[in-house]
């Protein structure tokens, strides 16, 4: 793995202002995926769009870590159906024309 796509775990924790509980929890959970290198913690640069998410939802909407894992998978649900909901118009829209 290049180490310069990898973004260490204490500098996630300054720069979020949350605890490194926070990103073992998520990784416990599932959620994320550590990469231990000698005797840091990193992150792969590629999921920071998922952890800002997942930040935001706890800090700004104060939800525990829990409630973060049930509203990522509606999310995941959601996006899903959409996806079926665009390909049956466009199924639909063929039968119609």
């Amino acid at each position: 793995m290049n180490i310069e796509k990898l973004i260490p775990i204490p500098e996630l924790c300054s720069y979020y202002e949350v605890e490194m509980s926070f990103f073992t929890k998520l990784s416990e959970m599932g959620r994320l995926e550590i990469i231990k290198i000698e005797s840091s913690s990193y992150i792969d640069l590629n999921a920071i769009y998922e952890i800002e998410k997942m930040i935001h939802i706890h800090q700004d909407l104060e939800v525990n870590l829990e409630g973060i894992d049930v509203v990522l998978n509606m999310l995941q649900k959601l996006d899903g159906l959409q996806s079926e909901l665009q390909s049956l118009k466009n199924r639909l829209r063929l039968y119609e024309s």
